[in-house]
This record gives C-alpha cells, structure tokens and sequence, in this order.
C-alpha cells in the first residue's frame, strides 16, 4: 500500500519510513504525491492538527495519508512548548531550527530542578475512500541539562527516557519507545485489520 506522509519533515519521514517499509507500505512524502502547498495548522491539540493535515493532503492527493502532528510539552513549562514545538524559538515570523529551539527550552528551564516532560504524537489516517481513524501516544521522560548525543533529530539531543537520550539512542532502540514509533506500530495493525 502507497502512504502519503502529510510533512517535508526528512527525519520525520525517514521514521515513518523505517517503521512502515517492513510492514507493507510504500512511503512517500506529500510532495512526492503531487501537494506542494503548506497546511496552516489552526486546532488547538495535537489531534485537531494532525487531523487538519490528513484531511487537507487527502482532498489533493485522493491516496491514503498518514499526518502526524507532534511535539513535547514540559511539565514545569506548563505543557509548553505544546504544539508549538516546531516553531519554539520563532521571532518576528523567522523560521526556528532544532539548535534555537533546544537553546530556549534550556534557557526557560534554567535553575528550575523539575525535568519531567514527554512526546506526544497524535496520528490520523485517512483512507483511500476518505474515512479516517486516529491515535495518540506518549512517551514519557525528562529533559538533560545540556545536550547529548548526535543522532535523531528536534528535541533528541534533550529528551532523555530512562536515563538515556533519544539522540544516543540507535534507530531500533527509539523505535520501540518513542511516541511515534509506538503510535505508528498501532497505527499499522489497526490498517492491516481495516484493509
């Protein structure tokens, strides 16, 4: 099965590639599929994003879409940076990067002891007839007090899950803990039962 990925995230993709290809799909990305205009993100979760984003590539493309819209949110930070993870740092409407992202969540977290936060990701697929399904998964962990590692890509270098970085982590290991990689996993048996 070909799967429209509603995002011109490469490490995004990439994922959802790894985990998808052995199971069956085909994963391109929305550009590939022909949609090259950008979705404005209006919902207030990540679900009402995700949802946004699906719905929007399936009216251009007419293929099945995975979007997913996710993010971190820190305890101590009141849940922020929430759904505005991607664009964190942004000032004065110039676009943020991982490094300007990572520096601010350090900078806000400076001197206050309580570390805890976790991923969110919220997945909805829309079919090849244009009915869809969602899921939401978590994965909860804390934030480092400098970066570490050099792998993986966002807020990897900070987030740490049971000691250890996402950015230390090897692709099979963040895979199987990762808020994307569990929500994906379910995400591909509830397709597989649908077909």
């Amino acid at each position: 099965m070909v799967v429209v990925i509603a995002s011109e995230n490469k490490g995004k993709i990439r994922e959802f590639e790894r985990i998808l290809k052995p199971l069956g799909f085909d994963v391109i990305s929305k550009s590939d599929a022909g949609m090259h205009s950008d979705i404005v993100e209006t919902g207030n979760s990540f679900l009402e994003n995700a949802k946004i984003k699906a719905m929007e590539t399936y009216k251009v493309v007419k293929l099945p879409v995975i979007a997913d819209d996710s993010g971190l949110e820190v305890f101590a930070l009141n849940g922020a940076p929430g759904i505005y993870s991607a664009r964190y740092s942004a000032d004065n409407g110039l676009n943020a990067t991982a490094e300007s992202n990572n520096k601010k969540l350090l900078k806000e977290l400076d001197g206050i002891t309580d570390r805890r936060a976790r991923f969110v990701c919220a997945l909805c697929f829309v079919n090849q007839d244009g009915e869809c399904f969602d899921i939401v998964e978590t994965c909860e962990g804390e934030i480092a007090n400098e970066p570490d590692g050099n792998g993986g890509f966002g807020y990897d270098p900070l987030f740490k899950f049971k000691g250890v970085s996402f950015a230390n982590m090897s692709s099979k290991e963040k895979d199987a803990v990762s808020h994307r990689g569990k929500a994906l996993l379910t995400l591909a048996k509830k397709i597989g039962e649908w077909k």
